[in-house]
């Protein structure tokens, strides 16, 4: 569920120091920013940030960027990390829309993909807006190192089977699934989980979970 507009949440993110604000002028220079060649990952549809700001604290020696496309949901994230005791110097936010990937990150930028509980877009006609449609696994392509995963968790059914179903068809390879996150012991270890996950496994809802990956065509 989308939050509704707040007021002021533009101008607050205009003047944050977590936000990049031109980050089309950072492609293949996103290192620069960092002050390291670590990894970058990012996640797309970040919402209000717990997962990725909880990577960033345990794996400091990775660089994260959150892709967030909306002002009050940013906002969210941004009041969270200014509230935590310890800075982290790994992560960034975007404001933007996530078909702009390949105007802001090159070929083989991108280390990992997270995409955690997207939105759904139920009616057909929407598909191509699903972060896991075949449209999106292109430009996927457009910024991964070869061979890069992408992980994808939900607990909507039929977007999981559509998801599966699209990563045959554009030719990626599929490492992992499980439509029962946390009663597959190999797959949770590790796990960190957003706040939609925490709600959705309190209300007794399964988590359904891929990793997968692509390789360069011949």
């Amino acid at each position: 569920m989308r939050l509704r507009n707040i007021s002021g949440s533009k101008e607050v993110i205009a003047a944050s120091p977590y936000v990049i604000q031109d980050p089309r002028a950072y492609k293949g220079r996103w290192s620069e920013l960092f002050h390291n060649s670590h990894p970058i990952r990012i996640e797309v549809g970040m919402g209000k940030g717990q997962f990725l700001m909880e990577m960033a604290r345990r794996n400091p020696q990775i660089n994260y960027i959150g892709i967030e496309m909306y002002d009050s949901v940013l906002l969210r994230a941004l009041q969270k990390r200014e509230r935590l005791e310890t800075e982290l110097f790994n992560i960034f936010f975007i404001r933007m829309d996530a078909r702009e990937l390949p105007e802001v990150f090159e070929q083989g930028e991108v280390d990992r993909i997270y995409l955690n509980f997207s939105d759904p877009w139920p009616k057909e006609r929407h598909a191509k807006r699903r972060l896991t449609s075949r449209q999106f696994l292109r430009r996927y392509e457009q910024i991964l190192l070869p061979g890069a995963m992408v992980e994808f968790k939900t607990d909507n059914r039929p977007l999981f089977d559509f998801s599966l179903e699209e990563i045959r068809e554009a030719g990626w390879i599929l490492d992992a699934h499980t439509y029962d996150l946390h009663h597959e012991p190999v797959m949770a270890e590790g796990n960190v989980m957003t706040e939609y996950e925490e709600k959705f496994s309190a209300a007794g809802n399964p988590i359904h979970k891929l990793t997968a990956h692509y390789e360069i065509r011949a």
